[in-house]
């Protein structure tokens, strides 16, 4: 019996090594889900296609290619988010974006979207297969961008034209993993080196794509007597037995790589595309070292901007280089840092009160008692404030967030993904009550597939780094507040055991018996409202809309909720100050 198209599209996906399909089935893709399941790939049955997307945008940053799919209409529309985070994190992932019958098409028919318009500003590959010679030169060049490209490659399939037959084509089937060795020219690391050479406090600054060069990144900063920063996506892999770093700046970060980056002469930006232009020196030179040339000099102003991986880069770098002797500089850092880490530490000692727990107490408890290969991910907003700050890397673990795309509800879909890929490792989601909340109906998949994922929700009953915001806009913070259900109850509900934690006594116990459950787990930790995450460089203006803020509240009868806010920021604010 001759394959049909949808057969053929997933025999090349197994191939290609794919292990699962994120996705809500239905109409459109009935076909490819039969072909699923008389194959070795899995079909996960998530309640939301955006948790799939999420899930397999964990995935494929974990492990490589990753798939999700979505019917027509609606279905491939909710994944609009989740492709979103994939393709600007930079990871490779196929979505398949079934439709309407093709000879429907351009009719206004029921659930009849345009894939090529909405798939277009999140895919470096966006094509629709309408005829069945079509079908391995397309799937084949789709995955062949996602892989290459490092992004979203989008297959539009008709729901009519997956049950055709298949027909075998005369190009290549065979996906080709590529590992080019690309660093700059001799000359140019000549130059490289003549500057580095001719600069006496030096910086370095590394993003997640110095990921890999974590031993070579180490050698350079001990050679140069250099403090070494780093980004929030750079941090599980380049903060680990690294004696000269120095933290991460940003609006998550420490003043202490802020400072490292602004008294150097020169600061050497590894494989990083930070996004934020106001933490950017301004005054020193700079050196931006990136893979992907078309990023160089978008964020700050360049001395020198080349093109070329980093590990390999710095391979090359090294023997050009003369070994500085004077430590000053980088004596003068590192105690900074350790300044600005005692007074992180502060607030691990500060540990709260009833339903208003310290959220910086809970993190360094979770930081204390996670496995050393831990996968967490983070939440956008507050919960990747106290991942960034708190969580330590140690070589071995991941930490993984919609750090690029900054969207609500990333955190339990992307520990999905985390969980199916590496059911070997502890899997530890840091959701928000916001987050949670948006996408509450697949902590039912987690039950489903039998995922041992911890859920610790960072419960502050209000959209935190909104209101933080709003008050350092100077306004007082309107509609931020959340009247959330008992997290608990809806963790047993879903089938598995949910804990409310309000005293902050109870907190390392209930750490404990979470992560040491042989299944999945939901902490409800109710953390203070008032705990702000002040960014390591504060403006004037920010300064003045706080007090503004503070005093709109005052005059709105809100006295109590102005203390409690200055009474637990005091020390943070007097470390910066």
């Amino acid at each position: 019996m001759a394959k049909n198209i949808a057969e053929q599209i997933v025999e090349m996906l197994e191939n290609a090594n794919v292990k699962r399909i994120y996705a809500v089935t239905g109409d459109s893709l009935n076909h490819l889900n039969i072909a699923v399941k008389k194959s070795s790939i899995q079909w996960i049955h998530v309640r939301h296609e955006e948790v799939g997307a999420y899930a397999a945008a964990a995935e494929a940053e974990l492990d490589g290619l990753a798939v999700c799919a979505g019917s027509c209409g609606p279905g491939h529309v909710h994944l609009i988010n989740g492709v979103y985070e994939a393709h600007r994190s930079h990871v490779p992932m196929l979505v398949i974006a079934s439709t309407i019958p093709s000879d429907e098409m351009g009719m206004d028919y029921f659930q009849e979207t345009n894939t090529i318009k909405l798939f277009d500003d999140c895919s470096y590959y966006n094509q629709m297969i309408t005829r069945p010679e079509q079908v391995q030169r397309t799937v084949q060049t789709a995955i062949q961008h996602a892989i290459s490209k490092k992004g979203v490659a989008v297959i539009g399939l008709p729901g009519d034209v997956s049950e055709l037959d298949a027909e075998e084509g005369s190009t290549s089937t065979q996906i080709f993993k590529t590992n080019p060795v690309v660093r700059p020219s001799d000359d140019e690391l000549k130059q490289l080196a003549a500057l580095i050479n001719n600069s006496k406090k030096v910086t370095l600054y590394c993003g997640v794509g110095a990921g890999e060069a974590s031993a070579e990144v180490i050698e350079l900063s001990k050679l140069l007597k250099a403090p070494v920063g780093y980004s929030f996506r750079g941090k599980m892999a380049i903060q680990p037995n690294n004696p000269n770093e120095v933290g991460l700046t940003g609006l998550l970060g420490f003043p202490s790589a802020y400072h490292a980056m602004h008294e150097a002469d020169l600061v050497l930006l590894l494989g990083t595309d930070f996004p934020y232009q106001k933490f950017m020196p301004i005054k020193n030179k700079i050196v931006q070292i990136d893979e992907s040339p078309e990023r160089l000099g978008r964020r700050a102003k360049l001395e020198l901007g080349l093109a070329g991986d980093i590990k390999e880069t710095i391979k090359a770098l090294l023997p050009l280089l003369e070994e500085k002797t004077d430590v000053h500089f980088l004596n003068e850092q590192l105690a900074f840092y350790d300044k600005v880490k005692e007074n992180q530490l502060e607030y691990v000692k500060d540990f709260g009160k009833e339903n208003a727990i310290q959220p910086e107490y809970v993190a360094h408890t979770l930081d204390k008692l996670a496995k050393n290969d831990a996968i967490f991910t983070v939440d956008t907003g507050m919960c990747c404030v106290w991942g960034a700050r708190f969580i330590t890397g140690t070589g071995e673990r991941k930490m993984l967030g919609s750090f690029n795309h900054g969207s609500m509800a990333n955190a339990m879909p992307m520990a999905i993904g985390a969980a199916l890929a590496h059911p070997e490792k502890q899997v530890i989601a840091m959701c928000g009550d916001g987050g949670l909340s948006m996408l509450l109906g697949d902590m039912a998949t987690i039950f489903q597939y039998k995922l041992p994922i911890k859920l610790i929700v960072f419960n502050n009953r209000t959209l935190g780094m909104v209101k933080l915001e709003m008050e350092v806009g100077g306004m007082p913070d309107n509609e931020t507040d959340m009247i959330n259900p008992d997290f608990a109850m809806v963790a047993h509900a879903m089938g598995y055991p949910g804990k409310n934690v309000h005293l902050p006594e109870e907190v390392e116990s209930a750490i404990k018996e979470c992560l040491d459950h042989n299944g999945p787990y939901l902490l409800n930790v109710f953390t203070n409202p008032n705990a702000l995450a002040l960014p390591p460089k504060i403006e004037f203006d920010q300064i003045m809309g706080m007090t503004k803020s503070m005093a709109q509240l005052m005059l709105g009868g809100k006295m109590d909720e102005v203390f409690e806010t200055v009474k637990t920021n005091y020390k943070h604010i007097k470390g910066l100050l």
